[in-house]
């Protein structure tokens, strides 16, 4: 949540002041904003950022302010949904029943709305025919099912990967 300075935080000469209710009161030194500010029993917000001239600042209850921004940032929070990145290791000598597991797993991280990352580490030998881990990344891809697929399997020095990301709804 971004601070306000308020009252005596405040060091500009001049101030452009708004009242609570909106109107304008024009620009007049900060000490006659402040005693307006107190006399009406609210707080003096300066609502611009620095460096500009004349600073523009708001009569407000700071406590309600920040109240009020407090619950609209829980609010947000909770009806955002973060993406995760789950990671699928897979071998070169995978067998089909652990490909079909391991691609369940998959669907089931899809369905909730998460990202996938399968990869394969290519050790010693295996290292010559890289072209035999990228066929087992397609077929587990095709026993995901629906699924979009962000990155292609693609090669990084030793290892083997792809990105699947859940089918977008048309």
């Amino acid at each position: 949540m971004k601070e306000l300075f308020i009252n005596e935080q405040i060091k500009d000469r001049e101030v452009r002041l708004i009242g609570e209710d909106g109107n304008a009161y024009g620009v007049i030194p900060t000490r006659e904003a402040l005693s307006i500010a107190e006399s009406k029993g609210l707080d003096l917000c300066k609502v611009t950022p620095p460096g500009v001239v004349p600073a523009t600042c708001k009569l407000m209850d700071y406590g309600k302010y920040r109240y009020e921004q407090q619950k609209r940032e829980k609010e947000a929070k909770k009806n955002q949904h973060v993406t995760e990145i789950k990671e699928i290791r897979l071998s070169a000598t995978i067998d089909v029943g652990d490909t079909k597991r391991l691609a369940a797993q998959t669907a089931k991280f899809l369905t909730d709305g998460n990202k996938v990352k399968a990869s394969i580490r290519l050790k010693g030998r295996q290292q010559a025919h890289p072209e035999i881990a990228v066929k087992i990344v397609e077929d587990y891809i095709a026993l995901v099912g629906e699924c979009t697929v962000e990155k292609k399997p693609t090669q990084e020095g030793r290892m083997i990967f792809t990105i699947l990301a859940p089918a977008t709804k048309k």
